[in-house]
Formats: C-alpha cells, structure tokens, sequence
C-alpha cells in the first residue's frame, strides 16, 4: 500500500519533470501543490491558535484558581473553550494531518528504489549535483571549495534565513501569549527547532534539502499572511 503510494508520488514528480527538464524544479512544483491543497487546514490552525491566545488569560486564572483539582480543572477549561465554540486542539490537529503528505515527500526523496525500481529521480541533478547527493559525498569527492560545494552552500543559506524568520516569528508568539504556563525549556527550545532544517540537508540528499527549503519557506510566508489576515477567530 504504501509503496504504491510511493509509487503514484514519484510518477507524478517525473510527470511534472519532462515539460520542466529537470526533477528540481519539479520537486517545488510538486510541493507548492501540496502545500496549496493544505491551505484550509493552515487557515483553521491559524484560527485555532488565535483562538488560544485571546482564551489565555482566563486559561491562566482557571489554572491558579484550580491547578491542585485536575479534574476540576480539566471541567472548567472544556467549558471554557466549548462557550466559545472552540477546541484546544484546533490548532494542532490541521499540523497532524500535514504528517502523512511530508512523510511520504520524504521518502520519495531519500528512497534509492520505489516499488522495486530504481528511483530515477534521484538521477536528476541542479547545477551538475545530482539530487540524490549529500553534503559529505560531495565534499569527499569534489572537495569543500568547488562548485557542487557551493550549490549545498547556497541550499544552506537560504535554510538558515528561512529558519532565522520563522525562529523570530516564534519568539514574538510566545512572547504574545501566556508565558507563565510555558515551561522555561519549552521556551528555551522553540526558538531553536527552526534550524533542525539546517542538520537535516547536511545529512539528507539534495532532493530532500530542497523540499525542506521551499516547504519551510512556505510555511514562513503562509503565517506571516495568515497571522495578519483579516479572518475572524474560530
């Protein structure tokens, strides 16, 4: 089942590749279209952490007031959020359903055969880099300062300016909402998820630093719109 998944994933990427000459480009194509088919799922996390951030401070006095009685406080924050015709997980549950559609992008990408055939795929190069490379392989065979070197250079530092984005973007958010029921390493550690994109190219093919580049950058530019829009709180 999920090789044929697979499977239908790689044959439309190759589909998009020939008018395009190149599985590179294919590959933003590919996960620009994703990314716009999950568009009304962003849009009701956007809501839905909107939701919980005007819902915080009275989260907080609910916690003050009845932190010792779980129970009771489980009680008053289900009411809570069903006066408002709301859910505390309304914001997380539309991330959940991306996790199906990333996981199979990422195996296309990092699989060297799909349902038993090679993954031609991986063939296809950007710049004379075949997107199957990784950085160690081209290091090891062209050296630190060469030009495929400096393709996995330039794939870094559009990753590092997207994660600097998107870990500024989070620290403004925390600093928006309730911190004083955000654990210290919670705190502490979000800000600094952004720039695992950047340890995951340094070890995965350039096929796959390329799908994290244009879906984290989407990412970026989908909550700066969303978070600015004009749409009413769900």
């Amino acid at each position: 089942m999920f090789d044929s998944v697979l499977g239908l994933t790689a044959d439309l990427i190759a589909a998009l590749a020939g008018p395009l000459g190149s599985a590179a480009p294919a590959i933003v194509l590919f996960t620009v279209a994703v990314r716009l088919l999950l568009l009304p799922l962003s849009v009701m996390q956007a809501r839905g952490e909107r939701v919980r951030r005007r819902l915080a401070p009275r989260v907080r006095k609910l916690k003050d007031r009845h932190g010792r009685d779980p129970e009771r406080l489980r009680r008053e924050l289900a009411a809570l959020y069903a006066g408002e015709n709301a859910s505390p997980v309304a914001g997380c549950l539309p991330g959940l359903a991306q996790l199906p559609f990333f996981t199979v992008m990422y195996q296309v990408f990092v699989s060297s055969t799909i349902a038993g055939q090679a993954n031609v795929l991986l063939t296809h190069g950007l710049f004379g880099v075949p997107l199957g490379q990784q950085f160690a392989g081209t290091v090891a065979g062209f050296g630190l300062i060469s030009g495929p070197s400096l393709v996995f250079a330039g794939l870094f530092l559009l990753l590092l300016a997207v994660a600097a984005i998107t870990s500024r973007r989070i620290r403004r958010t925390m600093a928006e909402g309730d911190q004083e029921v955000q654990p210290e390493v919670l705190r502490r550690l979000m800000p600094l998820l952004p720039f695992g994109t950047l340890l995951a190219a340094a070890v995965l093919p350039l096929a796959a630093g390329i799908y994290l580049l244009v879906t984290t950058a989407w990412t970026a530019g989908e909550r700066a719109v969303l978070h600015r829009s004009t749409l009413s709180p769900a």
